[in-house]
């Protein structure tokens, strides 16, 4: 019996040596995954197509002009500014409108940057370092050549001069006019391009943005047009619904403005005149065919060059039957829509009490 108790105990040891054994292997084991799970929080991710963090350092980055967003992309990956060209192609993908509005320049940049934070930096007009011309929506002819003279010292004959030159690209739809094919964005001309490369470089932008609207190549001349007249009367967010009205009042000569356009932007396309909301009686009674007042259907061609959103706007109306609008608020650019008279009628006395004008 006493024998048999030491018996007892010395396996009871033993047992509890084991289990001992057990749960201290169990905590060693527990601490090392512990640890490093800490550690690896501290690491990049090996698994992961995109940096996690703002960058570092500094590097110089060329966006070239019509870039897409997987090209540039590519460009940012080779530079060591993202980690895949595929991660910052989809963050440039589920927001069209921003990376369409990236300008092509030299970007001061950080390495290793995420991917959403690579595509903000670029929205960034103070991270460009170099010296573009900004060519903005709506600009008239002579106003895209002086202010491409202003930054190339081209003088503005010489752009006049390449209108006419055989090297220029301009497609036959256009009728030899350049006006509404100079596409509107920021270019980097070299310091020694002539003037007539720079204008085929407008134009080919503006034949790109034709295509990627999907405008078939019979109406691209009209679709400038309404473009131009959509950039000229519109703010950002109503140009779908002007596309509209156009459309309406041209689809119906019997109509209620028996199918003229009845647009002061082409007034001021006459006048060569800006800072004017509306124009007047006798501005109203000029006797050239750009005149929407007097003369029906769209005007002999665009009245001014339009930007992509009006491209887009002008092939693609949003859906509507409204046939007049009115800015109640130039200083917000408010605009009501309407489909009757009398509805407008409303809208055009909110813009006198606004504006202390009447039309």
């Amino acid at each position: 019996p006493e024998e048999g108790r030491r018996r007892w105990r010395r396996v009871r040891r033993g047992g509890m040596s084991c289990l001992a054994l057990v749960l201290a292997a169990t905590l060693v084991v527990g601490g090392v995954l512990f640890a490093f799970g800490s550690l690896r929080s501290l690491l990049p991710s090996f698994d992961s197509d995109d940096y996690s963090g703002p960058g570092h350092g500094r590097v110089e980055v060329r966006i070239d002009e019509g870039a897409s967003g997987s090209a540039i992309g590519e460009r940012l990956e080779k530079k060591g500014v993202v980690k895949t060209a595929s991660a910052f192609t989809s963050v440039a993908t589920a927001q069209p409108e921003e990376a369409a509005s990236i300008q092509p320049g030299t970007y001061a940049m950080k390495r290793e940057m995420s991917a959403a934070d690579a595509f903000d930096r670029l929205l960034q007009p103070k991270a460009r370092i170099d010296d573009g011309v900004t060519i903005s929506e709506g600009l008239w002819r002579s106003e895209v050549y002086q202010k491409l003279s202003g930054a190339t010292d081209v003088p503005v004959s010489e752009y006049e001069k390449a209108e006419k030159s055989p090297k220029l690209k301009l497609p036959e739809e256009a009728g030899g006019d350049v006006e509404g094919w100079l596409f509107p964005s920021t270019y980097d001309f070299n310091d020694k391009a002539p003037a007539v490369d720079q204008l085929n470089r407008m134009i080919e932008q503006t034949v790109s943005h034709l295509k990627e609207a999907k405008v078939p190549r019979s109406e691209w001349e009209r679709t400038l047009t309404v473009a131009s007249i959509v950039e000229g009367e519109s703010g950002a967010a109503d140009r779908g619904k002007v596309a509209r009205v156009i459309e309406n009042r041209l689809a119906d000569p019997k109509g209620p403005t028996r199918g003229m356009l009845q647009m002061d932007s082409t007034i001021h396309y006459i006048l060569q005149k800006r800072g004017t909301v509306t124009t007047s009686d006798k501005e109203r009674k000029s006797d050239s065919p750009y005149n929407t007042y007097t003369n029906a259907g769209l005007p002999p061609g665009p009245i001014n060059n339009p930007g992509a959103a009006a491209i887009e706007a002008a092939a693609h109306p949003t859906p509507g039957k409204w046939v007049y609008f009115v800015t109640v608020d130039p200083k917000t650019g408010e605009t009501k829509f309407a489909e009757t008279k009398a509805e407008h009628e409303k809208n055009v006395q909110e813009f006198c009490r606004n504006t202390g004008k009447c039309q």
